[in-house]
C-alpha cells in the first residue's frame, strides 16, 4: 500500500503551469503537461518493456516447440533450463512487469494528469476579463475546460498504453524475425509500411471530423445549460417548444457532425482489418515455405505464427485506440480555440498589493464606451474623498453601472485613468483592489452553497459567531434559521440552490448585505441594494446600512431617491456624463434634473411613466 501512495504522489496535480497557454497543438500539451514529463517518461518505457514480453512470449514458445521436436527420454532433465525459465517468466517477469506499467498508467498517470489540465485551464480562464464570458455560454466554456482535460488525459494514456506498447511489440517482433530469417522480416516490414500508409491516410480525416463533433458536442451543452439556467423564465413566457426547437438544432447538428465521424471511423476499422488479415497469411505462410526449404525450424513457425496472430489482434485494438487519439487531438485543438485567448487585462509586472485603502477614489477625465460609438461614459471626472457618501442617479443607459464597473477595473478605460488613494489601479493587483470593494447589487449572486458559505465569501476565514454578527445587522438571521433543503441541511447549514433560486429577491438581498457587512471594505457600492426588499424590512435595515457606512467610501446607486436624499453628495448623470451634482437640498434649489424626478416620485421612488425619468439600472 505504501508503493502505491508512493506513486500516486508522483506528479503533483495541481501544479501551476509556467505563463499562458499557446495556441498551437504541441506547445499546448506540452505547456498542459509540464512537470509530469520525468514520471511519463518511466511510464512510457515501463509499457515498452511489456510490449517486449509479447516477443519474449513468441520466442520462448518456439524454442519449447524445437526443444520438443528434438527431444528424446530424459526431456524435462536434459532441458531443465529452458523449461525453468518459461515457468519463471510465465509465472514471475511477466506479471511483474505487466502489473508494474498498469500501476504507473493506473495511479500515478491517469488520476493526476486530468486535475493537472484542468486546473490550469481553469485558472487561465479565471483570469479572463468579464467581456470573455460575456460573450460565451458558461455552460459551453465549463464543457470545453473538461473536453480538454479529458481528452490531454487520454491521449497521454493511450500513448503510454498503445503506443509504447504496440512500438516496442512491432521491433522486437522484426529483430526476433530477422534471427529467423531476414526474408520474413522483409515481410513484416511492408507489411507494417501498408498499415502506416493507412493510419496516415484516415487519421487527418478523423482528426477533422472529431474537432467538428466536439464543437457540436459544446454548442448542445451551452443550449441546454443555458435554457435550464433561464427555466422559470422559459416558463413565464411559455417558450417550452420554441427552447425545445433551439436545442433540437444543436442536438440535430451534433448527430450530422457524429454520422460524419462515423463514416471515416467505419470504412477506417473496415480497411485495417483488411489489412491485418493479410499478416498471418505471409508470416506462416513464408516461415512453411522456408521449413520446406529446409531455412526454418518448427519452432521458428510457431514463434512466427505466434507474433503474427498476436500483432494482427493487436492491430484491432491500435487502430481503435488510434482513432480515439486522434478524435481527442481534434477536441483538444477544439478547446484550444476556446480556452487560450490572451488576457485582455492584466495586473502590471509589478503591481502592487494594497494591505487596506483609506477610501479616496478619483477619476480624471475618464472615457469609456465599450468600443461603440454611443453608451459608457465620456470625460467624466469626479474625486471622493475618504469617508464621503455619493448617491448616483441617472436614467437608463447614463453611465451609472458603467462607472461602478471601471472603478472596480472590470474594463480598463479608453482614456483618462482611475486612482485609489492616489495610486492609478492599474498598478494595482485586481484582487488586492476588489477587496477593498464591498458590493450590494440589485441581482444579487448567489452560490449553490450553503448560506453560511455564500456569507463567508465576504470574508473566508470569519469565525461563525462573525457570520451570525454579520447575518443579524442585516436583517437576515431569523429567516436563515428556519431555511432547509433537500438533503435535510437546516439553517446556516441549508443550500440556497443555483443563484439562490431558493430564497426570495429580499431574501437573497440580505445575504449579500450580510456578505458586505462582513467583508468590510474601506470602499462600499451600493447598486439598489435594497430595491428587493418591503418597506418595512428596508426601514430596519437602513439603521444597519447606515453603521456600515461610517467611516467609509460609498457609492450608493438608487431608484428610490429616499434612501440617497441624506448622502453628503448626489450626482446626475446623463449620457455618460455628469450634469449635476450637490446635496439633496442644493439640488432641489436647482430645479432641474433630479428636482424633476424627485416631483414625479410616488412613495419616494421614482416614476415609469415618463421615459425621461426612467432610471432603471443598466
Amino acid at each position: 500500500m505504501s508503493a502505491f501512495r508512493y506513486l500516486s504522489q508522483l506528479i503533483a496535480p495541481f501544479a501551476r503551469a509556467d505563463g499562458p497557454p499557446p495556441d498551437t497543438l504541441g506547445a499546448f500539451m506540452r505547456w498542459t503537461l509540464s512537470g509530469a514529463w520525468p514520471v511519463l517518461g518511466v511510464a512510457f518505457a515501463a509499457s515498452a518493456a511489456s510490449g517486449i514480453t509479447e516477443v519474449i512470449t513468441a520466442f520462448l514458445l518456439g524454442a519449447v516447440i524445437d526443444s520438443v521436436v528434438g527431444g528424446s527420454e530424459g526431456y524435462f532433465t536434459q532441458n531443465a533450463l529452458l523449461l525453468g525459465t518459461f515457468v519463471a517468466f510465465y509465472l514471475i517477469l511477466r506479471p511483474l512487469i505487466f502489473g508494474v506499467s498498469a500501476s504507473f498508467n493506473g495511479i500515478s498517470v491517469q488520476p493526476s494528469v486530468y486535475p493537472l489540465v484542468q486546473s490550469r485551464l481553469h485558472r487561465w480562464t479565471m483570469g479572463q476579463a468579464v467581456t470573455f464570458f460575456d460573450n460565451d455560454f458558461a455552460g459551453r466554456i465549463a464543457t470545453k475546460q473538461m473536453q480538454t482535460a479529458r481528452a490531454m488525459t487520454s491521449v497521454t494514456s493511450e500513448t503510454i498504453n498503445v503506443v509504447a506498447f504496440a512500438a516496442s511489440s512491432l521491433i522486437g517482433s522484426a529483430v526476433l524475425l530477422v534471427a529467423i530469417d531476414w526474408r520474413v522480416a522483409l515481410a513484416l516490414t511492408l507489411w507494417m509500411a501498408g498499415y502506416a500508409f493507412l493510419i496516415r491516410a484516415f487519421m487527418p480525416q478523423i482528426r477533422v471530423r472529431s474537432k467538428a463533433r466536439a464543437a457540436a458536442r459544446a454548442m448542445v451543452t451551452g443550449q441546454v445549460v443555458d435554457t435550464i439556467t433561464n427555466i422559470k423564465t422559459v416558463k413565464l413566457f411559455g417558450h417550452g417548444e420554441h427552447e425545445d426547437r433551439n436545442a433540437l438544432e444543436a442536438m440535430s447538428t451534433f448527430r450530422d457532425r457524429a454520422i460524419d465521424f462515423g463514416y471515416v471511423s467505419a470504412t477506417f476499422r473496415f480497411a485495417l482489418m483488411a489489412v491485418a488479415g493479410l499478416l498471418p497469411v505471409m508470416l506462416i505462410g513464408g516461415t512453411i515455405l522456408l521449413w520446406q526449404a529446409g531455412a526454418a525450424t518448427p519452432g521458428a513457425i510457431a514463434a512466427a505464427g505466434a507474433i503474427a496472430i498476436r500483432i494482427a489482434q493487436m492491430t484491432g485494438w491500435v487502430s481503435f485506440s488510434l482513432m480515439e487519439m486522434y478524435a481527442n487531438v481534434g477536441e483538444i485543438e477544439d478547446g484550444m480555440l476556446t480556452l487560450t485567448p490572451r488576457w485582455t487585462l492584466t495586473d502590471a509586472d509589478d503591481a502592487v498589493e494594497v494591505d487596506r485603502a483609506e477610501g479616496r477614489v478619483a477619476l480624471e477625465d475618464v472615457t469609456f464606451t465599450y468600443g461603440r460609438k454611443e453608451g459608457g461614459i465620456r470625460n467624466l471626472t469626479l474625486t471622493l474623498e475618504r469617508g464621503e457618501k455619493l448617491g448616483v442617479v441617472g436614467a437608463s443607459g447614463a453611465g451609472k453601472s458603467t462607472l461602478v464597473a471601471l472603478i472596480l477595473r472590470l474594463y480598463d478605460p479608453e482614456g483618462g485613468r482611475i486612482t485609489l488613494d492616489g495610486h492609478d489601479i492599474r498598478d494595482i493587483s485586481q484582487d488586492s483592489l476588489r477587496r477593498q470593494i464591498g458590493m450590494v447589487t440589485q441581482e444579487t449572486a448567489m452560490f449553490n452553497r450553503s448560506a453560511r458559505d455564500n456569507i463567508l465569501y465576504g470574508r473566508p476565514d470569519a469565525t461563525q459567531a462573525e457570520v451570525e454578527d454579520a447575518a443579524r445587522r442585516a436583517e437576515a438571521h431569523d429567516f436563515i434559521l428556519g431555511l432547509r433543503d433537500h438533503k435535510g441541511n437546516r439553517g446556516y447549514e441549508a443550500f440556497l440552490g443555483e443563484r439562490g433560486v431558493k430564497l426570495s429577491g429580499g431574501q437573497r438581498q440580505r445575504i449579500a448585505l450580510a456578505r458586505a457587512i462582513l467583508k468590510d471594505a474601506p470602499v462600499l457600492v451600493l447598486d439598489e441594494a435594497t430595491s428587493a426588499l418591503d418597506s418595512e424590512v428596508e426601514a430596519a435595515i437602513q439603521s444597519a446600512l447606515e453603521r456600515v457606512m461610517e467611516g467609509k467610501t460609498v457609492i450608493a446607486i438608487a431608484h428610490r431617491l429616499s434612501t440617497i436624499a441624506r448622502m453628503d453628495r448626489i450626482v446626475v448623470m446623463e449620457d455618460g456624463r455628469i450634469v449635476e451634482q450637490g446635496t439633496h437640498s442644493e439640488l432641489l434649489t436647482m430645479q432641474g434634473t433630479y428636482a424633476r424626478y424627485w416631483e414625479r416620485q410616488s412613495g419616494g421612488f421614482i416614476g415609469t411613466d415618463d421615459a425621461e425619468s426612467d432610471v432603471a439600472a443598466e
